[in-house]
Formats: C-alpha cells, structure tokens, sequence
C-alpha cells in the first residue's frame, strides 16, 4: 500500500540506505543525481526513502503549495473585503460588537481607497495595486473563521490544524503524502527575515511525523548564499573526505538507533547530516538569485521579501514541495497602535508576490502551483482603544478579529475571479458561506489529490489527520 494511503507509519527500521546505495546516489554517483530529479519510484520504495515520490488518492490539480503568510493578522476590511458602512459609522458606536482581546469602540472606517479590478470586479485596496492586477485568478475567500483571537492558538490552527497541542504541520502532511521531487534539496522550506515568527519552529514542526518531514528554516536576511544556508559549504573537508566522514558516522548512528529503538531525535541528525551533504552543490546554485538577470531581479524587487519570493520560484523549478513566505520576525502585521503600517507592508509584499505570479506564468509553473494568502486571523472594524502599557495615546489600531477574516488562493486548480462567502455589513463576523480554516485545510489537500478523511498516520494507537476529528467539509465552490 502506497505510504500516503497508510493508517499506519513507514516501518522506519528500513528507512535508511545502505552503504552502497549511498555512494551510488551522494557519493562518486553526486552528478547522476543531480542530472535526475524523478528517481524511480520502485526502487525507491524497496529502500522506504521517506522523501520517495508517491501518489496521492487520486489525480492532484496542485502539486506543489506556496504559502504567503502575513504573519500578525492583516486587516480584511483594508485589503480585499471593504465596508461602506465604515464609512457611516466612523467615530460612531457599532450596533454590533463582538467580544474582542482588547477593548475596542467606534466604528473606524479604512483610509484606504478601494478599487474594482479585473473582469470580475474584485474590489481591492489601493495598498495590494500589482497584485490586484491577477484579480481574474485569485479566489478570494471572505468568510473565513478561527477558534480564539490570540496569536499562537491561532497560529497552530493555521498551520497544524490544532491550536493547543503539538501537530505536524500543514508543509509536513503535504511531503509525508507526496514525496519530494528532489533529494538534495529539503522538501519543505520556511523562509522568515530578520528572525522567526511568532510561535518560532512549531510552525513546521513534523510533531510524531518523521522528522524528515520538517521544515527547514531559512532566514532571507542576507543574500550571501553562505549566509542564507549556514555552513553550506565545508571549509576543512572536500565532498570524498566528507562522504567518508559520515559514512563512519552512519555506521555508529545506526548502532546506535537500533539500541535506542529508533530516537526521533537521533534520526533527525542522521538524516540532516546526509540532506546537507547533498545540498552543498545544489543548494548553492538554488539560493544564488545572482543568477538571475538582472531585469527579473528588479521585477521582484532589491528587499527581503522580494529575495524570498524570487528564491521560492528557484526552488518551485527545483522540485521542493512546500514553500512558507513569512513577512518578517514576531508579527509584522499586528498593528494595534496604527493600521496606517498597513501601507508600508503593502510596500514591501505587493510587487514581489505580483512579480512571482508573473513569473509562474511565463515559467509554465501556475497551472501546478497552489498559492494562498493570509494572516492567522484579521482586525476589528472597529477602533482599539488606548489601554495603559500597551498603544496608550494611539488612536488608528485594530484588534484581533477571529471570527471574520480574508484570505485568497491563486493557481493549482482554484477557481479564478471567484469571490466566496461575506462577512456581516461591518466586517465583524462570517455571515455567509463560513468557511473555518479545517474547511481551507480539508480544501487544500484536496486540490493534491487526497481525501482528508482517509490521509491519516497512526501514532499511539491512534489513526490522525491534518483536519483531525473534525466536521469540516471540501470547499467544491472554490475549485475550478
């Protein structure tokens, strides 16, 4: 049975290549791999390579995700979902308010103009100007829901489906069912500048998944490519020193697993240790945007998140699978004290992600490519008040606003120009085909071609999935 349709885990203790195997694949046989990124899948399986193609439940319309995460919580009601009613009721009472985090009171409307794009008349504000321009293929979802206003339970439900305890995340699902296209590379990337989000590396953990199914961290800070992957390239030893080096190693750590009844942690390393020696050649070249011509890297833009989305289409092309943007450290988005920073994070997302959808386009990677939008939650419509200690004397924030929140797909299989659900004649709340984020999730693999009641792994007796036990639902309006 195909590992992907499996209710219980890859028998691991065969997880692991021989000897000759690996000198065939990493060693003298380093340039026959890298000539050839779709290995054969049987023999593959014969060895149980955790990172080994496999097919999912039926035929995938996406094959690879990139997730623009806005981390902090951007504000539905001033980028894609706008409210006259704001406009009425600015400096007014709300006639409804919901219970928020922090105290909130009048009514604030946008001070930013919204424009209608594209032939379905996507209303967009005037901070997301380029990538309104692909209003004809986005599906913008308007009523999507969360369980609580805080930043980590909420970030765990977005990216794990769980917003309490430790789960594998949605990028560790996705490469445990599918595979990776390319061995010397990770198939699940995390790029952050400047540091790491709010919640840090539990947002792609591979939790009780095997661990080669977590995501690696990149911090897009600096464009060196020995900068961006820490110590890519081994000063003291060359690639037949190194492979003698780790195979002594292997040797002992495989002593080692047996005695210790196979230790996540110590296969971890194992398998970090041969994933680095393999990505000194390739990852050098997939992280080098010095490659590029300089007019694509003016497209994408001279700044972090430009970097970022020009490297995730270098390594769409490559084979990775999975692919988090995140704005920058801590919660860019969060802006309590003045959503006027709104237009500065604007700034700095807008022409690279419109950028990076061109160039899907003209690459031919569109088609395959699931791309998403969003924060972990949205924003009140309503003022948040000054609190002592916290945006004293600031009067233009919103709070956090969990129950009616926006967030768009793009590309692999989604239905363009589509606008599905509303939230309340304010902005406050889903009113209108709610869509929770277990319902995105459930959608999500089905565009990669898995029933999300049947994509399990069993662990401590027990049979889990991404959507858990959940009454959740495939969104079908949202797919073409």
């Amino acid at each position: 049975m195909n590992p992907s349709f499996s209710h219980h885990a890859p028998n691991l203790e065969h997880a692991f290549l021989t000897r000759r195997e690996l000198l065939q694949r990493v060693g003298m046989g380093f340039g026959a791999v890298a000539a050839s990124s779709l290995f054969d899948q049987q023999a593959a399986a014969a060895t149980m390579d955790p990172m080994a193609l496999k097919r999912p439940h039926f035929t995938p319309k996406a094959k690879r995700v990139v997730h623009f995460f806005m981390n902090g919580g951007p504000s539905h009601v001033d980028t894609f979902d706008p409210k006259p009613m704001l406009d009425k009721y600015d400096g007014k009472p709300l006639p409804n308010v919901l219970k928020t985090e922090r105290p909130t009171g009048a009514g604030f409307k946008s001070p930013f103009k919204f424009t209608k794009r594209g032939q379905c008349g996507l209303e967009v504000s005037e901070i997301f100007e380029k990538t309104g321009a692909f209003a004809d293929d986005m599906c913008v979802i308007r009523s999507m829901h969360a369980d609580v206003p805080n930043h980590e339970p909420s970030l765990g439900l977005m990216n794990s489906g769980e917003g309490r305890l430790n789960r594998p995340t949605l990028g560790s699902w996705v490469t445990y069912g599918l595979g990776s296209e390319n061995q010397n590379l990770p198939g699940y990337i995390s790029m952050c500048p400047g540091g790491m989000p709010t919640r840090r590396t539990k947002n792609w953990q591979s939790a009780f998944l095997p661990s080669a199914y977590q995501g690696a961290y990149i911090n897009t800070d600096d464009t060196r490519v020995d900068k961006l992957v820490e110590f890519i390239k081994n000063g003291s030893l060359d690639l037949k020193q190194q492979r003698r080096q780790l195979d002594l190693l292997q040797t002992l750590n495989q002593r080692n697993l047996v005695a210790q009844d196979r230790d996540q942690l110590l296969e971890a390393r194992v398998q970090s240790y041969e994933l680095a020696y393999r990505m000194q050649m390739e990852a050098t070249d997939a992280f080098d945007i010095m490659k590029e011509p300089e007019s694509v890297r003016k497209m994408y833009g001279d700044h972090d998140f430009g970097r970022q989305c020009l490297i995730a289409r270098r390594l769409l092309e490559r084979g990775v699978r999975f692919i988090q943007l995140w704005t920058g450290a801590g919660q860019p988005w969060d802006n309590h004290d003045e959503i006027l920073d709104h237009r500065k994070l604007g700034q700095q997302t807008d022409g690279a992600m419109a950028a990076f959808m061109s160039d899907l386009k003209q690459r031919g990677l569109w088609d395959e490519t699931l791309m998403m939008w969003g924060g972990e939650f949205g924003r009140t419509p309503a003022v948040e008040l000054p609190t002592p200690g916290a945006n004293a004397g600031k009067q233009h924030g919103r709070d956090h606003n969990h129950y009616g929140f926006t967030m768009w797909l793009a590309g692999g299989g989604v239905r363009g120009g589509y606008t599905h659900g509303a939230t309340d004649e304010f902005g406050f709340q889903a009113t209108e085909n709610p869509v929770h984020v277990h319902d995105l999730h459930a959608t999500i693999l089905r565009l990669l071609g898995f029933d999300h009641e049947k994509f399990t792994y069993r662990y401590a007796g027990l049979d889990f999935r991404l959507t858990g036990v959940n009454e959740c639902k495939v969104v079908r309006e949202l797919l073409a």
